[in-house]
């Protein structure tokens, strides 16, 4: 392994951690002077952007995206990620559906075609409330990602099959989702996660469960600056809301 390519895995380790600004910090400080290292370094600092956005509502990732070098596929997934937090936070569009669609199309291997999967079917959810379309992309980043795209088609699943009054197929779904993304260190749909298991176990009638719960995600999330997982817990710990789908 290579110097560029140690330190792009440390600042995405640092990232699913939510540790934004020292996983910045770190690619900023890393010089190369190969145009493929370079490339690299700015595309991890743009994914960390995007990352760090989704989690806070900033805009760190413009810039950021604006600052790597060449056009690619990778590239493209990390501009229809900002941009679907747009729609979602900001109440954008941008055209998501065709975009979303070309990626899963044109993905360069099965790891990158679950993760476009994933996005299409999180677009079709929640941009065009289109829930049949959603579960078929769920279901194919499940059958061909690495184990941080399955825990989140897995995590979305969970979310139709509680819609749907399966409480028991929606906590399977939900808490083998929370253990892959335990295992593989990504703190905030982690926290996103367990808000869901607290909704579970108010639904199950566990209210004291699901308050506790709720309570040491709610704990969490402040820490991260974590706005919409917050609020989601607040409720959660004081009173009955609507269920959301996760994001």
């Amino acid at each position: 392994m290579s110097h560029v390519e140690a330190v792009v895995t440390a600042a995405t380790k640092l990232m699913l951690a939510g540790h934004w600004t020292a996983a910045t910090d770190l690619l900023t400080a890393t010089r190369s002077d190969d145009p493929a290292e370079q490339q690299a370094l700015a595309l991890a600092r743009a994914a960390v952007a995007v990352d760090h956005d989704f989690g806070q509502q900033s805009d760190h990732a413009t810039a950021a995206l604006a600052a790597v070098p060449e056009d690619s596929w990778d590239l493209d997934m990390l501009k229809l990620r900002k941009d679907y937090a747009d729609a979602l936070f900001h109440s954008g569009d941008g055209d998501l559906r065709d975009r979303m669609l070309t990626l899963v199309k044109d993905a360069p291997d099965d790891v990158r075609r679950a993760a476009a999967s994933f996005w299409a079917g999180a677009i079709a959810d929640n941009v065009y409330e289109q829930p049949t379309e959603a579960i078929e992309h769920y279901t194919r980043a499940l059958e061909l990602g690495d184990e941080l795209t399955k825990a989140q088609a897995l995590r979305h699943l969970g979310h139709h099959s509680h819609a749907a009054g399966d409480l028991a197929l929606a906590r399977e779904q939900w808490e083998r989702s929370t253990e892959l993304l335990q295992k593989n260190g990504h703190l905030r749909p982690a926290l996103a996660q367990q808000a869901h298991l607290a909704i579970l176990l108010r639904d199950e009638g566990d209210a004291d469960g699901s308050a506790a719960l709720a309570t040491e995600v709610h704990r969490w999330a402040r820490q991260l600056g974590i706005g919409f997982i917050i609020e989601q817990t607040k409720d959660l710990m004081v009173r009955r809301t609507p269920q959301e789908p996760p994001r």
